[in-house]
C-alpha cells in the first residue's frame, strides 16, 4: 500500500516562510514525478509545482520565484520551501506522486496526501 504523508503545515504572518515535507511510502517500483497541489476555499484544487524524476519542473506562475521544490529521490520525499508568503497562499496544500506500486510495475497512477493547511496572515 503506497502512502503519501504531508507535514509542515501551519501559520505564518505575511512575508514569512514555511517549508511543506511529504514522504511516499511503501512498496514503489518507480516514481516518474512528484509535486504539490493546493486548494483555497472555494476554488479548485490547482498545479503549484511538479517536478520529473528527469529534472523537468513546472511552476504556477502566482508561485515563481517565492516557492522551490526539491527531492530526495533517494528517500522519495518533495520538498516545498515557500517564501514571501501572502493571504493568497492559504489553502490546503496537497502532495502528489505519479508513481508505479511494485505490485504493478511500469503501470503508473496519481496518489495523493491527506493535505495539509497552510494559512497566511496580513
Amino acid at each position: 500500500q503506497v502512502q503519501l504523508v504531508e507535514s509542515g503545515g501551519g501559520l505564518v504572518q505575511a512575508g514569512g516562510s514555511l517549508k511543506l515535507s511529504c514522504a511516499a511510502s511503501g512498496s514503489i517500483f518507480s516514481i516518474y514525478a512528484m509535486g504539490w497541489y493546493r486548494q483555497a476555499p472555494g476554488k479548485q484544487r490547482e498545479l503549484v509545482v511538479r517536478e520529473t524524476t528527469g529534472g523537468s519542473t513546472n511552476y504556477a506562475d502566482s508561485v515563481k520565484g517565492r516557492f522551490t521544490i526539491s527531492r530526495d529521490n533517494a528517500q522519495n520525499t518533495v520538498y516545498l520551501q515557500m517564501s514571501s508568503l501572502k493571504p493568497e497562499d492559504r489553502a490546503v496544500y496537497y502532495c502528489n506522486a505519479y508513481l508505479s506500486p511494485a505490485t504493478m510495475e511500469r503501470i503508473y497512477s496519481g496518489y495523493w496526501g491527506q493535505g495539509t493547511q497552510v494559512t497566511v496572515s496580513s
